[in-house]
């Protein structure tokens, strides 16, 4: 069985023995927190569980730490989450959302390789592709597997939480995911003030999908990418967005497009902007 790191399609997946795979349905509305969930019971891909980017993807009670809307989960509760699902070493892991990856299937993916699990993909097209393929479903709770022991460790260096290190520009090139009209400040619907970091460049998420809901070509992104940082390296590159989610995407179509290396600034936006000492920038 040939592992994927990165993306998986519809049909690779169905083929792959059940044994073999946890499947993560990662669907969420952040306008109704639950629906997800509601989905996934409604129907869902054979033998998936479910995660909620609230309650199992992050932390919601460290906002108060100044590390944005969406804190990182600790690592004892990832781990404990792993266990509960039944991972084990060398698992190859598929997460999927209903938004190409861009809600939560890509946190979820970068979440396990914080902790090392390289065997991790996102289904391309997410569940819509699954449907589209006729490839079957099934409805309530998968059945659980059987607990195992885990004990992983986040790697410092993937993250970065230091918002001093972005203010004196020694994080390196950030590289903003949110749409254009919020990374220039004209609107902003979540957070207490509209705009950017000053020196943030702007990648919106969503130009990494085709019309079809699917990831463009490597190549195509590579250019595009490559388009946008010039002459920083990639392993210059942070990652950032409104509250670490949808920066994942980036990050995860960067190293789709062989642009390896890059790292997050997980509390992103609505962490920065928690100081309002800390400067914004406009247009």
């Amino acid at each position: 069985m040939t592992l994927r790191t990165t993306l998986i399609d519809a049909t690779e997946l169905a083929a792959l023995p059940a044994h073999a795979v946890l499947i993560v349905d990662c669907r969420f509305d952040m306008t109704d927190p639950a629906k997800g969930e509601r989905d996934y019971l409604d129907g869902h891909i054979p033998g998936a569980v479910h995660a909620s980017l609230d309650r199992d993807l992050s932390d919601l009670s460290r906002q108060a730490e100044g590390l944005g809307r969406h804190p990182l989960p600790l690592e004892s509760a990832f781990n404990a989450l792993l266990s509960c699902w039944g991972w084990q070493p060398g698992m190859q892991v598929v997460s999927y959302d209903a938004a190409g990856g861009a809600l939560a299937a890509a946190r979820l993916w970068w979440l396990l390789r914080l902790v090392g699990v390289r065997e991790a993909a996102v289904l391309d097209g997410g569940y819509a592709a699954w449907l589209a393929a006729g490839l079957p479903v099934e409805s309530g709770a998968a059945a659980p597997r059987p607990a195992s022991k885990v004990s992983l460790r986040y790697d410092a260096d993937q993250v970065l939480l230091d918002h001093a290190a972005v203010r004196d520009g020694a994080a390196g090139q950030l590289l903003d995911a949110r749409a254009a009209p919020r990374y220039r400040g004209d609107v902003e619907p979540l957070d207490r003030v509209g705009g950017h970091v000053p020196g943030a460049l702007n990648r919106p998420f969503a130009d990494n999908l085709g019309s079809d809901g699917r990831f463009k070509p490597a190549a195509e992104l590579r250019d595009e990418f490559l388009a946008v940082l010039g002459a920083t390296a990639p392993s210059q590159v942070v990652h950032m967005c409104g509250s670490g989610v949808t920066a994942c995407h980036n990050l995860l179509a960067m190293e789709h497009a062989g642009l390896h290396g890059s790292r997050l600034y997980a509390p992103s936006w609505s962490g920065w902007v928690s100081d309002p000492a800390r400067p914004v920038a406009k247009g």
